[in-house]
Parts: structure tokens; C-alpha cells; sequence
């Protein structure tokens, strides 16, 4: 018998609880998560892009890097946050790859 490796009664490989609990990493957060823990608060993302353009808003103040032109303004087109590493603003269950 290999170690890690579970046999029935009839000698027949089983999966093993290790191996039925693997982690799987979410597409839209990047995070490792195991199947048994995804709950609809587990996931924080963003559900659009990081832009480069002006707010819809222009009553916003920006801070603009000393490259960009004038107009430039680099946010999240869902909440505007303006950092790229800011936390998401939405939260769901997390979306693995295998998930299709």
C-alpha cells in the first residue's frame, strides 16, 4: 500500500478526505479556496476593469503621476477607486477554473 493512499474493503483505491478538500484558486480574486468553504462573501473583486481615462464624474479630484497627460485619470470603472491594489468592491463566491 502507498502512504497517503486509502483502499475500501475490497481493496479498491479511494480518494482520499485530503484530496476531496483540494484547494482550488478562484479566477477573479486569485485566492486558493477550498470548495467546502466558498460562501457568497468569500470572493472580494472587482467586476470591471482598471481604466485610464476621466471619471464620468468630473467633480473628482485626481492625483496624476508626473507622466500622464492632464487628462488621465487611472480608477476602477466600477467604484472609481483609484488605487490599483484598493479591495475589491464586490463580494460573491469565489469562481475556480475548473468551474466552466
Amino acid at each position: 500500500m502507498d502512504k497517503g493512499q486509502i483502499y475500501n474493503g475490497n481493496g479498491e483505491e479511494q480518494a482520499s478526505e485530503e484530496e476531496n478538500q483540494k484547494h482550488k484558486v478562484c479566477k477573479r480574486c486569485k485566492q486558493s479556496y477550498a470548495a467546502s468553504s466558498n460562501t457568497p462573501t468569500s470572493c472580494r473583486f472587482h467586476p470591471s476593469f482598471f481604466v485610464c481615462r476621466r471619471h464620468d464624474d468630473q467633480k473628482r479630484y485626481y492625483e496624476l503621476g508626473p507622466d500622464d497627460p492632464p487628462y488621465a485619470a487611472k480608477f476602477y470603472d466600477c467604484c472609481g477607486a483609484e488605487d490599483i491594489e484598493a479591495p475589491g468592491c464586490t463580494t460573491s463566491f469565489h469562481i475556480s477554473y475548473d468551474d466552466e
